[in-house]
């Protein structure tokens, strides 16, 4: 549409937003750094409906299901704030070194008698040892066999021929969280860097692996930091973009983090779908504290997929309850 940049004004009208939203998908392009920041004043539901549209019209009609099994817990000794299995802090988080496989294919194939597409194995550390990674690649030829289940992994930051091992594997698509913008991220954490994230990234995709990158609000940024973040994920460009909110864990540095509100969640979501039109963006971890009605909002502002069931050291709705959450949004499941 051209001269859109002059539509924008400090509330912007529902006429202006519709015409924005219709821009992207007719163009398949994200918006500007300037409209992305007007998008910070507008009308909550007249910025979700927008996004609605554009997700509506750029995504399939079918929601985008994935679940996780937690395959190594605790002990990494890496020192994210966020996070419950760092060995810097003391949480009480479980620790184990392997899941067994017994368990794994359980709970694969729970999740795909639930109609669940995509199953992925996380470990918690900085990378894998030869040893354990040997372990699981065995582990995904095995879920190759038994499973047909489209199969992910997050296991940290590998060696091209680490994910070489997992691509041979069966493992189809790779997840590594950016977690933040990168100015925020060396407050965040000192251990690795977002360049260590990316190379990683860049190899599954060398691979012709499909990347998952996304990250956690609410961990202490701004409006213009997220707006950051999603333009730094919208040049790397990956396939599905997970949005987790934080859970302040205690026994973590961030566990006085103040929450942010239900309406941060729900306009930051729809704001990534104007700027990631093309990408699978995924209600992760934090759903619980939300309201239904936050929650079918989302689902009807821009955001067509979600991480179901369990998550790593915290608990997710039920498949039942996302079952109905699906409906009443209009998706198909």
């Amino acid at each position: 549409m051209p001269g859109a940049d002059n539509i924008l004004t400090v509330m912007m009208t529902k006429e202006q937003i519709d015409n924005l939203a219709r821009r992207v998908i007719c163009e398949k392009k994200g918006i500007s750094r300037q409209e992305a920041e007007s998008l910070l004043e507008a009308d909550l539901d007249l910025l979700c409906d927008g996004a609605d549209m554009i997700c509506r019209a750029l995504q399939p009609s079918k929601v985008d299901s994935c679940s996780i099994v937690n395959a190594r817990s605790g002990m990494c000794g890496e020192d994210c704030k966020w996070c419950a299995q760092s060995r810097h802090y003391s949480t009480g988080c479980s620790q184990y070194e392997f899941l067994p496989y017994a368990d794994t294919l359980s709970a694969a194939r729970h999740n795909e008698r639930e109609g669940i597409a995509r199953f992925s194995l996380v470990t918690s550390g900085r990378s894998l040892p030869e040893s354990s990674l040997d372990v699981f690649c065995d582990q995904y030829r095995n879920l190759a066999k038994d499973t047909d289940l489209y199969l992910c992994a997050s296991m940290g930051l590998l060696s091209r021929p680490q994910m070489e091992k997992l691509k041979n594997a069966g493992v189809k698509r790779y997840h590594c969280n950016m977690e933040t913008s990168r100015k925020q991220f060396a407050r965040l954490c000192t251990t690795h860097t977002p360049d260590d994230k990316l190379a990683t990234l860049r190899y599954a995709r060398e691979l012709g692996m499909e990347i998952c990158s996304g990250g956690i609000i609410g961990m202490g940024e701004s409006d213009a930091d997220r707006l950051d973040f999603a333009f730094e994920l919208r040049e790397l460009n990956p396939d599905s973009v997970p949005i987790n909110v934080l859970n302040p864990i205690p026994g973590t540095p961030l566990e006085s983090t103040p929450l942010i509100s239900e309406e941060d969640i729900v306009r930051t979501a729809a704001i990534f779908r104007f700027i990631l039109p093309l990408q699978s963006i995924r209600f992760a971890g934090g759903r619980m504290r939300l309201s239904h009605a936050s929650m079918v909002r989302m689902m009807r502002g821009g955001v067509n997929g979600v991480l179901m069931g369990d998550m790593l050291t915290t608990v997710s709705n039920t498949i039942a309850d996302d079952r109905r959450l699906f409906a009443e949004a209009g998706w198909e499941f």
